[in-house]
Formats: C-alpha cells, structure tokens, sequence
C-alpha cells in the first residue's frame, strides 16, 4: 500500500490524475511494487448481493476491473461482461489470468468512455475504484458512473464509507471513503433503490456503503 499511496499523492493535482494506476500496475509487473488491491478474490460484497442472480441476456459493465476477478465472477452468472481499466497493463494481466475467458477486457478511461457505452449495460459494477481519486477528478469519475446504464438497469456502487460531511484527506493516505453525498453524486438522476451501511468482517473491519441505483 506504502507504493500505491505515494503515486497516489504524487498525482493529486498533477495534469494527469489517473496515469499513476498504470505505474503501479507496470511495477508490480516488473517486480517493484504491489497493487493492494490485486487480491486474487471476488469481492464478498458483490458475491452477496448478486448470488442467485440470472444474468442470461443481460449485459454487464465493471468499473475498473483490474485483474477480473469480479467481472469472471458476474460471467459466471450469465451476463455477458465488459471489464475496463484506465491501465492497460491490468488489462493485459486480467487477459493472461483468464485464458479462454468469455469477458471483454478493454482499456478505457472512466472519463472518457466509449460513446458506444451510454445508455447500454443493464447492469454497471463499481467496487473501490473511485476512492483512490482525489480533488476534482474524483467527483468526475462519480459522475461519470451512471451513463452506462440501461433504462431499467442498475447500478451498484461498492465503497468504503465515511459519515463525516467534508472530511479532511490527506493525500499520502489514499484510499479516502466516500461520503454519503459522493455517493449520491455517482447515483446523479438515476432511482436510488438500496444504499446499505455496515460493517465489513475482514482482519480490519471498516465501514462500507453498498448502494443500488436503477434508471426507470
């Protein structure tokens, strides 16, 4: 996490926000460095909400897929799934990890999604990606969230969550959680369905948001 976060702070109000995930992820690849995120698991929150879920059909999106492991877990299910990252080499990884995969691993960025896109997943996945994001470009990226979605699609936002207003963040301790009006700022016009508080049962239980928005 130490090399995650130094990046992190490096590129807060740097002209480029986002470059720093591909170095991180180059790194690992070269041996220096570790993605944190890169566990090797499906996130348990997903699998809960999602577990008996028909996804025959349907058409899947996730928001910064890193290696795939949640996007894998969603074609498991049916759906036919689209996973991006904004760094080209987790997407060459989540390639390599998953040979023969029926998932389309493609290198996008968030805030500037192909216009293909809008308006076509029934169902746009987005878990941890938003918090490492700091100043503007965070609540850009939650912005950028909803235009995926179908109508009568939904969008599900796994976070980590914080009910203070205005936090004060430090760049050096990235990720920052998100506050209850981010999150509402990713749901923008869409129906807010569920938004779910609680605390997770990992080594280090901290406070999540799990929140679904559907466009009616």
């Amino acid at each position: 996490m130490l090399r995650a976060r130094s990046l992190a702070a490096e590129a807060a109000g740097a002209d480029d926000e986002t470059g720093w995930f591909e170095r991180l992820y180059a790194e690992a690849e070269a041996g220096s460095a570790v993605v944190p995120w890169a566990g090797g698991e499906v996130n348990p929150h997903l699998v809960e909400w999602a577990a008996g879920t028909a996804g025959a059909g349907k058409r899947a999106l996730v928001v910064g897929c890193a290696l795939g492991y949640d996007a894998e877990y969603l074609a498991g299910l049916g759906y036919t799934v689209t996973g991006f990252d904004v760094a080209p080499t987790a997407i060459e990884r989540a390639i390599r990890e998953h040979p023969g995969t029926a998932v389309e691993y493609v290198a996008a960025d968030l805030l500037d999604l192909p216009a293909a896109w809008a308006g076509a997943f029934d169902l746009v996945v987005e878990i941890y990606t938003v918090q490492p994001l700091y100043g503007p470009v965070r609540e850009r990226a939650l912005a950028a969230l909803h235009g995926p979605v179908a109508p009568g699609g939904t969008l599900l936002v796994i976070a980590r969550a914080t009910n203070e207003e205005n936090p004060e963040r430090d760049p050096a301790e990235m990720p920052w959680p998100l506050t209850r009006r981010e999150l509402d700022l990713a749901g923008g016009p869409l129906r807010t369905v569920a938004v779910e508080q609680f605390m997770d049962g990992g080594s280090l239980p901290r406070l999540r948001w799990r929140a679904e928005f559907r466009r009616d």
